[in-house]
């Protein structure tokens, strides 16, 4: 955690909110919204997928975005990988985030990387392995990434003893962090609260913990405050909301940034954020996908009279 940041929000949307998008995001754009996102204050970037190009061609840039993004100073970047393949790239490009995703759900991961998860957690086995033949110094962090942890549309409601069971899995394989998704937008306050103290209860003390939430109900902002409310101050976030999983048709997106942001600088929670800036970046989305729905009721409303961010206030003794 930075000095003088009560949360830190990651921004998922080059990665998360583009991966389903059919409309090609121009390189320069993508270059154009990283900057302007880490100039607003937000302290990690998801930059990019090492999904294969043929599968996701929205990532055929990837490598020309790192490249760029790992150059912006006081922003961690991350990547996604989805195998051993897509470590062995994101390590040659020097990403210091390499995050792993498998779910909970069998059906969900058979879906989606055409492996049980007990196999996905294997093959991270072997990223593990990857990453300590490495030089000291150039050995990126590796985050755990359990989806459907909170229910599938393939399979429904998951038990939260596969979560710990599946947590506890990748902790004895060797992960660094983990977040816990709720990918399909179906949980409630009471069952983040719930879910995340049992994963917390499992993984080490020291080992940092974030949620990655979705608002297909309407009820991502609730479940950030029960993730608060159990001590989580680590959350995956997207502008204007964009996002979503193939595997639920119709689902909305992530929980939206914007909102986010400013949820928690009115709860007193500073964030680092710039809030005028990090709406003004929303221009960069509406340009290159003008087809596009964007969210935000922070970006239609504004902020209420005399409001003052937190991470603008006089700053308390650390």
């Amino acid at each position: 955690m930075r000095q003088g940041i009560d949360v830190e929000l990651r921004e998922v949307g080059l990665r998360d909110g583009l991966q389903n998008v059919d409309t090609f995001f121009p390189t320069v754009a993508k270059i154009e919204w990283l900057k302007a996102e880490a100039a607003a204050g937000v302290p990690e970037i998801e930059a990019c997928s090492f999904v294969p190009p043929k599968l996701l061609p929205q990532f055929t840039d990837c490598l020309e975005v790192l490249a760029e993004a790992l150059a912006i100073e006081g922003c961690e970047i991350s990547a996604l990988i989805p195998n051993l393949k897509g470590a062995e790239r994101g390590i040659a490009a020097g990403v210091p985030v390499l995050n792993y995703v498998t779910s909970v759900s069998e059906t969900h991961n058979m879906n989606n990387v055409r492996r049980a998860p007990a196999e996905s957690v294997e093959d991270f086995a072997r990223v593990v392995e990857l990453v300590q033949s490495q030089p000291e110094g150039k050995r990126p962090r590796l985050a755990a990434g359990l989806a459907t942890a909170f229910g599938c549309t393939l399979e429904g409601p998951i038990d939260p003893k596969a979560v710990v069971k599946l947590a506890e899995l990748f902790v004895a394989a060797g992960c660094d962090e983990m977040s816990i998704a709720d990918t399909v937008g179906y949980a409630n306050p009471a069952q983040i609260k719930s879910v995340t103290k049992m994963v917390l209860d499992a993984i080490p003390s020291d080992m940092p913990l974030a949620l990655h939430l979705h608002d297909t109900r309407g009820l991502g902002l609730a479940n950030m405050a029960a993730g608060l409310e159990v001590g989580i101050t680590r959350f995956d976030a997207c502008l204007a909301g964009l996002g979503g999983c193939p595997w639920a048709p119709g689902a909305s997106g992530n929980v939206i940034m914007e909102d986010a942001a400013f949820m928690l600088e009115a709860m007193g929670l500073r964030t680092g954020i710039d809030l005028d800036a990090l709406v003004k970046v929303r221009e960069i989305v509406e340009i290159n996908l003008p087809d596009k729905a964007l969210g935000g009721a922070f970006a239609q409303a504004g902020a209420p009279k005399g409001f003052r961010p937190a991470s603008q206030l006089p700053a308390a003794a650390e």
